[in-house]
């Protein structure tokens, strides 16, 4: 009797799940396909912002949520909020007290040598149990950085596995444990559009570029800075440049435009990070870590202009505000000792970055970069391809629809084997 009744009830199982397959098959594929359960931390790239920022309107699809929508499709996904302005390594020690929780820590050796402050904003951890181990395996994550996004999760990845000896030479008691290295906490990395070369429009102007954020942190500081809810929040802390409580703009900007910050030989700041002369140094240690899977989208929307060669905006798919930026990319060259040649291979864009520089880091690099054709190569970068017709925010869904792309990224996340 007994028998039977768990064959009853095995039976009921089956058809039940023979049900969901027959209803939702696209779904369950992907769930019974799914090898790991790791969360997705998307990172934003320069000039982005948080989810409580921008009065709603999202960084990741703009006024659809990417986020939510992985997660109503059973994947767990979690948006960063890093400096927007900071150099790659501030933002990955931003990056990694925002997941793991606490207080960030820039380093000892790095403050000293840049001049600026040591520790910055304490954060809660939007998943504290990232690098514990259960049941024997280390609790991952999946990151998917966007434009400068992807340079600072390589160079997160980097330290939580490598650390930083020069900062165990000068602290050890209250050494950050992000510099100590040997976590393998990573499980993916997926950049979009992400300049691992660098972008020629920082290194044509620089410090044209340092003088619009100047403009906008005051701009904008002097229009929502004067509640407690900003709009958009710079987390410039560890240059001194947070707006005090009460703060007249006008005491505001005078530290704003005085700060070191935006001295030309600085080169702890975004745009430096963001030049190939920047990429090229940032590539000379930052490595592919072997047990790290890493994939990468390109995209282009300019043309060739059929009398001068050059690359210049498509009108029927570039964001018109894009159109300056694009025709700095799209004819730029440059030829001089000790410095990456810059030549027509250069000139395709996609609003803000060449596409060249697209694909994973080549610039004083060793790392190798395959064409993707489905079948993941651990520790070497994954190529996807070069989206046609799509600009540097088309491919987060800021004015385009990006849906399905970040499921397929998710579900490629999802169905790698667990490593370590």
């Amino acid at each position: 009797m007994k028998k039977k009744l768990k064959i009853r009830k095995w039976g009921a199982l089956l058809l039940a799940c023979l049900f969901v397959l027959s209803v939702c098959p696209a779904a369950s594929a992907s769930v019974l396909s799914r090898q790991n359960t790791y969360p997705i931390v998307l990172c934003h790239g320069n000039g982005g912002w948080g989810r409580d920022e921008m009065l709603g309107y999202k960084y990741w699809g703009g006024t659809d949520d990417l986020q939510q929508i992985m997660t109503n499709s059973g994947y767990t996904a979690y948006t960063a909020a890093v400096g927007p302005y900071s150099s790659n390594w501030d933002r990955a020690c931003e990056l990694y007290a925002y997941i793991k929780g606490g207080t960030v820590d820039y380093g000892k050796a790095h403050s000293q040598e840049y001049g600026h402050a040591r520790y910055g904003k304490s954060y809660p951890g939007i998943y504290t149990n990232w690098g514990n181990v259960v049941s024997g395996r280390i609790n991952k994550i999946h990151l998917i950085g966007h434009s400068q996004g992807g340079q600072t999760t390589r160079v997160l990845i980097q330290l939580l596995e490598q650390g930083s000896s020069e900062e165990r030479s000068v602290s050890t008691a209250d050494i950050s444990p992000l510099f100590l290295g040997g976590k393998s906490w990573v499980a993916s990395l997926t950049t979009l559009t992400a300049p691992h070369d660098g972008t020629t429009v920082s290194d044509f102007n620089t410090d044209e570029l340092k003088q619009y954020a100047k403009h906008a942190i005051a701009s904008v500081g002097a229009a929502a800075g004067l509640g407690d809810n900003l709009i958009f929040d710079f987390k410039l802390d560890q240059w001194g440049l947070k707006r005090g409580s009460g703060e007249c703009y006008l005491d505001y900007a005078d530290r704003v435009w005085n700060s070191s910050v935006w001295n030309r030989s600085n080169q702890d700041f975004s745009f430096y990070d963001l030049s190939t002369d920047g990429a090229a140094v940032e590539n000379g240690w930052v490595k592919a870590a072997p047990d790290v899977y890493y994939f990468s989208y390109a995209a282009c929307a300019s043309i060739e202009d059929p009398i001068t060669g050059h690359q210049v905006p498509n009108p029927l798919t570039m964001n018109t505000l894009f159109s300056a930026n694009s025709l700095v990319l799209g004819r730029f060259q440059r030829n001089e000792p000790g410095r990456a040649v810059i030549d027509s291979s250069w000139w395709p864009n996609d609003g803000w970055v060449n596409t060249i520089s697209e694909d994973g880091p080549k610039l004083n690099s060793t790392d190798e970069i395959v064409n993707y054709n489905g079948t993941a190569q651990i520790g070497k970068w994954n190529f996807i391809g070069t989206l046609q017709d799509m600009d540097h925010e088309d491919i987060i869904g800021r004015y385009g629809d990006a849906e399905e792309r970040f499921l397929e990224i998710a579900r490629r996340a999802g169905n790698l084997p667990v490593v370590g």
